[in-house]
């Protein structure tokens, strides 16, 4: 009996334990039944770490480059205009001369003679006509024998004019001022109408022709300053000075001029040149090609990071490439362009920047 009793605290305990554990746990429940579970944060995502460099657009100078003939300003083959025989030479080859310089003569052929009786007729038909009219106020003279009168000095005056013309032209001139460049008849030679006589060239001016493709010919404009290399290293500075307005339908290229001063005289007409056009100067920036990449559609451009430090892929157009580097356009004027880690992030992710070591 008393052993029954001395357990009863120990049970007492015991229960009591328990009860206030179902007690607890019942709370605990009845917490999570009346408040929603508490919202798990997602761990907070890495940022990809890009390197990247800083880049400032600078002008550049466009050109089109086109390989061109040199040719004098003026070129003309002087040509008998009569028969005859070269009786005297009045230039040398390599001679200057001025416009209107007698150049050789040709035999005269009676032609003088001719003038001088073509002289003479006229002053007759011109003495007919005036005693006709003088007549005519008394009516000794008709209308009709006037007309006919009028209509001999009309004659007389066309053979005297044609006899002249015969007289000068066996004394040809130059045309321009410039050079003889070739002579082709000697003294005692026989000639005809149209045989070559000499070849004068105008080469204080130049021109030089070339042919520019149909995809680059919109940004050419008259005006625009041209460079000039000659095969031997030599260069010389010109003006576009004409476009041609239809393109060559074989070639689909347009014709140019260019117009190049040569007061030196240089021999060099007849030779080719490398042509360059100087177009508008442009701000271009420079990179590595190997940071170029193309886009979901194929578009070729560069990543750069924004103020936003999220990712723009830009568009870009190449307008020259050398041993340097890719000068291109289509970037803002100042970019920060993507170095390193390009292939791992996309357009609108946001990225930690690391700039590039010098």
């Amino acid at each position: 009996m008393f052993k029954k009793l001395a357990a009863s605290p120990v049970m007492i305990a015991v229960i009591l334990a328990l009860a206030l554990l179902l007690w607890l746990l019942s709370g605990d429940n009845y917490r999570a039944k009346q408040q929603s579970p508490a919202e798990q944060q997602p761990p907070e995502q890495q940022l990809a770490l890009v390197e990247t460099r800083w880049s400032d657009a600078g002008p550049y100078q466009l050109t089109r480059v086109a390989q061109g003939q040199v040719l004098p300003w003026r070129s003309v083959s002087i040509k008998s205009q009569q028969a005859g025989t070269i009786v005297e030479l009045l230039t040398r080859q390599g001679d200057r001369v001025q416009q209107g310089q007698k150049l050789l003569r040709q035999s005269d052929e009676g032609r003088s003679e001719v003038l001088a009786q073509a002289r003479a007729n006229l002053t007759l038909r011109q003495n007919e006509l005036a005693s006709a009219r003088t007549l005519s106020t008394s009516q000794f003279v008709s209308e009709t024998e006037l007309t006919r009168l009028q209509s001999e000095l009309a004659r007389a005056e066309a053979e005297l004019e044609s006899a002249r013309l015969a007289l000068a032209q066996i004394e040809p001139v130059a045309p321009f001022n410039g050079v003889i460049d070739r002579r082709y008849v000697e003294v005692g030679d026989m000639v005809q109408v149209g045989t070559e006589l000499l070849q004068l060239v105008q080469i204080d001016k130049l021109k030089v022709t070339a042919q520019i493709p149909q995809q680059h010919i919109a940004a050419l404009q008259p005006g625009q300053s041209v460079k000039l290399r000659l095969l031997d290293g030599r260069q010389l500075s010109g003006e576009l000075s004409f476009i041609s307005y239809a393109a060559d339908i074989a070639t689909r290229s347009f014709y140019i001029e260019v117009t190049v001063a040569n007061p030196e005289l240089l021999r060099i007409a007849g030779g080719s040149a490398t042509v360059e056009v100087q177009l508008e100067p442009v701000l271009a920036h420079l990179v590595s090609p190997a940071l170029l990449s193309l886009d979901s559609s194929g578009k070729l451009g560069l990543s750069v990071v924004d103020d936003q430090q999220q990712v723009v892929f830009y568009p870009v157009q190449i307008i020259t490439a050398d041993n340097n580097g890719a000068r291109v356009t289509g970037l803002p004027e100042r970019a920060q362009i993507i170095t390193q880690g390009a292939g791992f992030v996309k357009p609108g992710d946001k990225v930690q920047v690391a700039e590039a070591k010098p």
